[in-house]
This record gives structure tokens, C-alpha cells and sequence, in this order.
């Protein structure tokens, strides 16, 4: 079965990065379908820059944000786990809402990982959807490690954070364009630009693409 992997952007269909403390503008939409190339933009938890994409599943059809790129590559992630890694780090304020965030991510990012956050990371995909094959059951892991180690047990309200993995690259990678997502008309836009399928979810193209 063919691997299909998202990179979610900004509202203006870009990637961020910090600078200075300051969210700026790191790689359009234009410059990734352009040079088939997404860079490393994300900075956080003392890791080194990384690129924090989705891989799709029939159990992990959801993204951090709410548009974006879908595409494909012959490049392997680094590693992969089954959540948003902010669930592994010592941060006691977890913040679902990306809107409340986007200001402030070197605050928010400024977190360490807890000890034994590798039992979650995985190298390869196929190990890791065998293991956790739901979000459901990871939602039950993630809660278990936190409270051994300390830290409160999560919310019903922040379980958004284990419904899309993170798969991590270490490298700027190749990739072949394959569809849009978003429900706002800049997504319909850029999807028309460039001759690409366009879809209002990352859902939405599972059930119709990969499963047709």
C-alpha cells in the first residue's frame, strides 16, 4: 500500500520557524510545490531542527492544523510516534488550540522530555501502528507513562493530540505532490494553481482517495 504523508501549514499556507523568540515565515506553499522540497522548520523540546509531518492511516486520518499538503517520498522518517510529542515533555499546561499558541511558540515549546519518552518512538511505522492500533489505546499508554511519572493524568479535552502521529524527519526531502487540504477558499486556490485535487480534510482524502 502506497504511504502518503501530510504537512500541515498556517492560515497563509507556509511553514514557521523561531527567530529571535519571534514567529516568522520559513517556506511557502509556492517554494515547496516549486522545488518538491519541504525544510526543516521546526524547533522544540532541545531537539535538534526537525520536519514534524503525518503519516495517514485508517487510524490516524486527522492533523495538527487544519490545512496543508499532502504528498508523498521516498525518504524515511527518522522515527514516528503515535501522538503530538508535546504529551512526552514535562510541560504541567497543555494547549490544544493552535490559535492560542501560534504567538508564543518558543514559550510553548520550551519543554523537556520526560525520562523514558523512547517506550513512544519508533523507527519504523509499520511496529508502531501494530503496537498502537488506536487512538484509543495510545490516549490509555500515554496517561499511564505521565502518571509513573509524575505528571497529571490528561484531560478528555486534550485527546485531539493522539487522533494524528508525528512522523520526524532530520533532513530537507524530496517529495511528490499529491493533493490539498483545507476548508478555507486559499486552499481551493492553491490547489487550482497547481493543477492538484483538492479536499477540505485530510479525511476526507483517505475515504475517497486511498480507499477508493
Amino acid at each position: 500500500m502506497s504511504i502518503y504523508y501530510v504537512k500541515s501549514l498556517e492560515e497563509d499556507f507556509a511553514t514557521k520557524t523561531i527567530k529571535d523568540k519571534k514567529k516568522v515565515t520559513y517556506q511557502t506553499i509556492d517554494n515547496i510545490i516549486n522545488t518538491k522540497k519541504i525544510k526543516l522548520n521546526t524547533m522544540s523540546f532541545g531537539r535538534k531542527r526537525r520536519l514534524a509531518c503525518t503519516l495517514l492511516d485508517k487510524n490516524y486520518t486527522k492533523t495538527y492544523r487544519a490545512q496543508g499538503i499532502i504528498f508523498q517520498t521516498n525518504d524515511k522518517p527518522d522515527y514516528i510516534a503515535p501522538f503530538d510529542i508535546v504529551l512526552l515533555t514535562d510541560a504541567h499546561k497543555i494547549i490544544v488550540q493552535y490559535y492560542r499558541i501560534q504567538n508564543n511558540l518558543h514559550n510553548y515549546y520550551n519543554h523537556n522530555l520526560i525520562k523514558g519518552y523512547n517506550r513512544f518512538i519508533f523507527k519504523n511505522h509499520k511496529k508502531m501502528l501494530k503496537e498502537f492500533t488506536s487512538p484509543e489505546k495510545t490516549w490509555k499508554e500515554v496517561n499511564k507513562f505521565r502518571k509513573k511519572a509524575g505528571y497529571n493524568v490528561l484531560p478528555i479535552s486534550k485527546y485531539k493530540l493522539v487522533e494524528y502521529n508525528e512522523a520526524i524527519f532530520h533532513k530537507i526531502i524530496k517529495i511528490k505532490p499529491i493533493a490539498i487540504f483545507g476548508y478555507r477558499k486559499i486552499a481551493k486556490e492553491v490547489a487550482k494553481k497547481y493543477g492538484l485535487p483538492h479536499y477540505i480534510s485530510t479525511k476526507e482524502f483517505y475515504k475517497k482517495f486511498i480507499k477508493k
